[in-house]
């Protein structure tokens, strides 16, 4: 990418050299001057905006990465739903996913942390929510849904919806008031990187046994959409196809799209394969009833509106179980943590300087409201940031704000279309199961990456790294062979929270990980915390250095000059002036 921008500039006529000099005068001149970019081969930075054909181009650029991840979440809660392959609410669950998404994206970005930040479905909440379908309510396996009427069957499904939209509802109270109340950095104190790491380390781990039933499904599809995926992200990533051309002043971004096996590998592997499993379908090359067939769902796509509105409450008001409230506790932590390190690394991407504490508070606050919105509206999982829409800003040089608005609409419309949420979920069992084993080998391999931060050097860390990662695995799956075995407190509601406790594996982890990082003795170093002010001292003393830099990019549009006027809103946690001194007139 550099060389690439060095040989546009190397071209570039003169009265192109001059029209920059020009916009550079102008731009000094300035009175509210942005702050420098750290990052200098940046083409558009956070408060750029792009022309209206390049935002939309690079916004469905960032709507297609996190599109695969997104749509995968739904299919694979469908499953433990009890819903048929050919039930249209699997289409409408699709479109409900891609409608909140992009409602919270678009609002993390101009009233949240305020950065390039885009906001989708979260793993972590798989696996409370799971553990709730199976825990709870009896296994769709030994239900009798074809003898039943169609009534019975809506009701089966929808009572086990209802129970994921409280659970997820309640949990993101807690979300909303440790970030409106500034108290997410009382909880990075004791979350440490080896609390964090067996807690989503099993997360990926947990799922193992449910990708290997859906691979068994058909092994040559599944081993098929692996090996693409792979062979595009790593073998043939520098691989360099034209797409398109653009300009801006003299920067050329005729290849800022162009290595598209490296950016889109896993849509590129999941339409392929789904395109031969096409093919072999049509030629009655596989045989009927096969899992990889295209057909099992042909009336899903006719009885399925072409528009599709969501709404709070579409599947019925939310129930809310005190099991699942505290089974889904963790994957809320879980989430925070993995936000806080998106947001400082979005940042540092970005060229903008690190997210003072107000930015962050309002990032969590907002993804608060966005799993509240998932609870109400049924999306089946909660709301994080998106990592590997970091990493496509790191690939084309574009970090402008503007750009993730534009796929946030993208997101909303996509949504919309009834249609366009069926047809992705005829996507054949096979090619979504050699999806999510990549997928779900990714985050065990992001849960571990914390782990850098720690001196593996130390017995002490070594042994409770091990310990956490294998009893979190332990007591689970003896728990789930033997359920008797559960000591009873004689109060069901309180014998339903403790097995749904200790039957999910990262918060098993988890929680042994903290417990024992927290009291077996150790330097700060050797646990990985290399930061020995408190937030607040630390915070302070960051404001000082940067000034106004740090202002820029996350002042809250429109209002910030009205809250600078109000000293009492520096004590508000939420606020921009969160911690600031207020500023004395400047004298003329």
């Amino acid at each position: 990418m550099v060389a690439d921008t060095t040989m546009a500039e190397a071209q570039c006529p003169e009265s192109c050299e001059a029209e920059e000099e020009e916009s550079a005068e102008l731009m000094a001149e300035s009175k509210a001057a942005p702050p420098s970019r750290s990052n200098t081969d940046l083409i558009y930075s956070v408060e750029d905006v792009p022309p209206w054909y390049l935002s939309l181009l690079l916004g469905f650029q960032h709507y297609l990465t996190m599109a695969s991840g997104t749509i995968s979440i739904p299919i694979l809660v469908a499953s433990f739903l009890c819903l048929e392959e050919d039930n249209p609410a699997r289409g409408a669950l699709v479109s409900t996913v891609l409608v909140q998404s992009g409602i919270v994206t678009l609002v993390q970005t101009t009233f949240g942390v305020r950065l390039p930040v885009v906001q989708g479905s979260a793993f972590c909440f798989l696996v409370p929510v799971i553990t709730l379908l199976t825990a709870v309510h009896r296994p769709c396996a030994v239900l009798p849904l074809a003898n039943m009427t169609w009534e019975a069957r809506q009701e089966e499904w929808l009572v086990r919806i209802r129970d994921v939209q409280g659970t997820i509802a309640t949990v993101s109270v807690f979300q909303i008031s440790l970030g409106f109340t500034g108290l997410v950095g009382l909880l990075t104190r004791w979350i440490t990187p080896l609390a964090l790491v067996p807690t989503v380390t099993l997360v990926g781990i947990s799922f193992f046994d449910v990708c290997g039933d859906m691979v068994a499904s058909h092994w040559g599809v599944s081993i098929m959409t692996i090996t693409l995926i792979i062979m595009f992200s790593y073998y043939l990533s520098n691989i360099a196809v034209p797409l398109t051309s653009g300009r801006r002043g003299c920067l050329s971004l005729a290849t800022a799209g162009t290595k598209m096996l490296k950016c889109f590998p896993v849509l590129l592997a999941l339409f392929l394969t789904w395109g031969l499993c096409g093919i072999l379908t049509a030629y009655d090359v596989l045989p009927p009833g096969s899992a990889a067939r295209t057909d099992t769902t042909r009336d899903l796509l006719q009885r399925t509106p072409w528009f599709y509105v969501p709404y709070p409450g579409q599947w019925g008001w939310p129930t809310v179980t005190a099991a699942g409230a505290v089974s889904m506790l963790g994957a809320c932590v879980a989430s925070i943590m993995e936000s806080i390190a998106d947001y400082h690394a979005c940042a540092r991407i970005s060229g903008a300087p690190s997210p003072p504490m107000s930015a962050i508070n309002r990032g969590v606050f907002v993804e608060g409201l966005g799993c509240l919105l998932a609870g109400l509206l049924g999306t089946g999982s909660g709301t994080t940031s998106y990592s590997q829409n970091i990493g496509v800003i790191s690939i084309t040089k574009v970090a402008s704000r503007r750009v993730v608005q534009t796929s946030a609409v993208i997101l909303i419309v996509s949504g919309l279309i009834g249609k366009f949420g069926a047809a992705l979920v005829t996507i054949p069992k096979p090619v979504m199961a050699g999806v999510l084993v990549v997928m779900f080998s990714m985050i065990t391999s992001i849960g571990l990456s914390p782990l850098q931060q720690v001196d593996l050097s130390s017995s002490r860390n070594l042994f409770i790294l091990g310990f956490s990662i294998f009893f979190g695995l332990l007591l689970p799956k003896w728990l789930a062979r033997n359920p008797e075995s559960l000591l009873g407190t004689g109060w069901t509601a309180g014998d339903q929270v403790l097995r749904m406790f200790l039957q999910t594996p990262m918060m098993v982890g988890g929680v042994v990980g903290c417990v024992l990082d927290n009291t077996i003795p150790g330097t700060p170093e050797e646990r990985g915390l290399r930061s020995k002010l408190p937030p607040k001292e630390e915070e302070e003393e960051r404001l000082q250095v940067l000034g106004d830099a740090a202002e820029w990019c996350y002042d809250l549009p429109w209002i910030t000059p009205c809250i600078r006027k109000l000293s009492w809103m520096r004590y508000l946690p939420v606020s921009p002036t969160y911690l600031r001194t207020p500023r004395l007139p400047q004298q003329v």
